[in-house]
C-alpha cells in the first residue's frame, strides 16, 4: 500500500507541475489534463502493485529486510563522530600543505603571494 501511495504521490505532483503550466488556456484544459494524467498514473501504479510477480518480491524483500543486521544508535553516532573527526583533519592537513607549497613556490620564484597591506 505504501507503494501505492507513494506512486500516486508522485502522480499527483506531475500533474501539479503540468496544471501550472497550463495556466494559460482555458480552465477545462488546465484542470482536465492534469486529472487524466493522474488517474493514469494511479492506474498505471495499481496495476503494476497487484500484479503477481509485483506480491511476490514485496513478499520476499519484506523477508530479506527482516534478516538485515541494523547499525544501533551507539554505532551511528561513533561512526558519525569518526567521519567528522577525519574530515577536519584532512582538511587541516591539507591546508598546511598548501600553504607550505604556496610558500616554497613564493620563495624559488614561481608564485606571487600578494602582500596584505
Amino acid at each position: 500500500m505504501g507503494t501505492l501511495g507513494g506512486g500516486c504521490l508522485i502522480g499527483a505532483l506531475i500533474a501539479h507541475y503540468v496544471s501550472g503550466q497550463l495556466i494559460n488556456y482555458s480552465k477545462y484544459i488546465m484542470y482536465g489534463i492534469p486529472v487524466i494524467i493522474f488517474l493514469g498514473i494511479a492506474g498505471l501504479m495499481y496495476w503494476l502493485v497487484n500484479r503477481a510477480s509485483t506480491a511476490d518480491f514485496m513478499i520476499a524483500t519484506e523477508g530479506e529486510m527482516k534478516k538485515v543486521s541494523w547499525s544501533t544508535k551507539r554505532e551511528i553516532i561513533g561512526g558519525t563522530k569518526v567521519v567528522i573527526v577525519t574530515t577536519l583533519t584532512l582538511a587541516v592537513l591539507l591546508w598546511a600543505v598548501d600553504l607550505a607549497f604556496a610558500f616554497f613556490f613564493n620563495y624559488i620564484g614561481v608564485l606571487q603571494i600578494a602582500s596584505q597591506r
